[in-house]
């Protein structure tokens, strides 16, 4: 298990995924790789990226982070996310 919380926060952007952002405090950091990969969202800003090193394999570029988004975005600011679609991310009630 890479992240398990209670506390995160629902994004949900038009016809895109909804995604969940937890807090670094709540994930494994010591299994992430950070990565050189950078991408630019016009509503949120600037993403940052991770891998992920788990018996000695990566899956690059599954983890993201806004460390400083745009303001009306400040909510996610140094919340990560991942992508569900390449991890399997398991959500209770």
């Amino acid at each position: 298990m890479i992240a398990d919380s209670r506390n995160t926060q629902l994004l949900t952007e038009g016809n895109l995924p909804s995604r969940h952002y937890f807090p670094r405090e709540d994930v494994a950091m010591k299994f992430l790789v950070a990565s050189a990969s950078v991408t630019h969202c016009p509503h949120k800003g600037d993403a940052r990226y991770w891998g992920i090193n788990s018996n000695g394999e990566t899956l690059d570029d599954v983890v993201w982070s806004y460390e400083e988004p745009l303001a009306e975005m400040s909510p996610i600011a140094g919340l990560l996310s991942f992508y569900d679609e390449r991890v399997t991310l398991e959500i209770e009630d």
